[in-house]
């Protein structure tokens, strides 16, 4: 496992210098060995992950009409999501569509909604029940034999999308955890089960 962090490593960094961020290398770097260390994907499908989002990315950014989207993408072993707010039911299937292409994506969970972009309050609203759903599982209140950190947790429009590779034990406490976190409106699993 420790001969393959190096080499990781080395290409998350070089994949950052180039996209010229330089000025999180360093402590990205830290962040990245820590997580891969931790995380129960390969660390080549954590790299696959971050490239299937940069790749999905660019791709929707891209098409003309999808500009006036709020378009976020997330990737876990292969398995997308995508939340945000799109005006037409059209421009929302042509985000999946163009996802779908994206090489190494297995399945792709697109949760947006027809609606006007969300306003700064609501977001920086979804950005505090995230803070506060990563503290219920990392905090005092965590859950006992269960690494937090194998929980990707994002949150639009008071939803909470819950992504990992669990047990189905793991995941049912992960998730009672999270429906009690106040401002949590709904909770959607996500997660890929191991047994």
């Amino acid at each position: 496992m420790k001969s393959l962090l190096i080499p990781v490593t080395m290409l998350l960094l070089l994949n950052t210098l180039l996209s010229g961020c330089a000025a999180l290398v360093i402590g990205g770097a830290a962040v990245t060995g820590a997580i891969i260390a931790t995380d129960r994907r390969t660390p080549g499908a954590f790299v696959e992950d971050e490239t299937i989002e940069l790749k999905a990315k660019q791709a929707v950014s891209k098409d003309e009409p999808l500009a006036s989207a709020r378009i976020k993408i997330i990737s876990y072993n292969g398995i997308v999501l995508i939340v945000g707010e799109a005006p037409t039911e059209q421009m929302r299937d042509q985000a999946t569509r163009i996802v779908e292409g994206v090489d190494k994506v297995r399945t792709v969970h697109n949760e947006m909604r027809i609606a006007p972009p969300n306003s700064a309050a609501q977001r920086n609203n979804d950005s505090y029940i995230t803070a506060k759903v990563k503290t219920s599982l990392f905090g005092k209140d965590s859950i006992e034999g269960i690494d937090a950190t194998r929980v990707k947790v994002v949150t639009s429009n008071e939803t909470v999308y819950l992504m990992g590779l669990l047990t189905r034990q793991e995941a049912d406490a992960v998730t009672e955890t999270v429906r009690r976190v106040k401002g949590v409106q709904r909770v959607v699993k996500l997660f890929e089960y191991n047994n």
